[in-house]
């Protein structure tokens, strides 16, 4: 049974457009991390893999973390726990306080 290319009958190019969000999107519109990626694919290009791994960590990392938003959504769970600590602090400070003007006020 002979092979059938279906993706060039129909005009698309499936693999690309798996391995690769820098390839041509449904709507015409970059990807989210296209830029890191572009970046990345520039610095790695040519050199070999491991060349790449060596000299385009930086660019990696940035365009990991752009896909993945590790860094983005460990700080932002920082902000929260200082925040709700600052918040505990000013309840404990205010609690604290009426309880001393509680005890001073009290009639003798």
């Amino acid at each position: 049974m002979p092979f059938v290319d279906i993706q060039s009958r129909l005009g698309i190019n499936v693999d690309r457009w798996l391995l690769l969000q820098s390839g041509e999107q449904p709507n015409k519109r970059a990807a989210r991390c296209h830029a890191f990626e572009k970046e990345w694919i520039e610095c790695s290009h040519g050199i070999g893999q491991t060349r790449a791994k060596k000299e385009c960590q930086l660019e990696f990392e940035d365009f990991y973390e752009c896909m993945h938003r590790q860094k983005t959504s460990d700080v932002s769970i920082s902000e929260l726990s200082v925040s709700s600590r600052q918040t505990d602090r000013r309840t404990s400070g205010s609690a604290a306080a009426a309880e001393s003007f509680s005890l001073d006020s009290s009639p003798r």
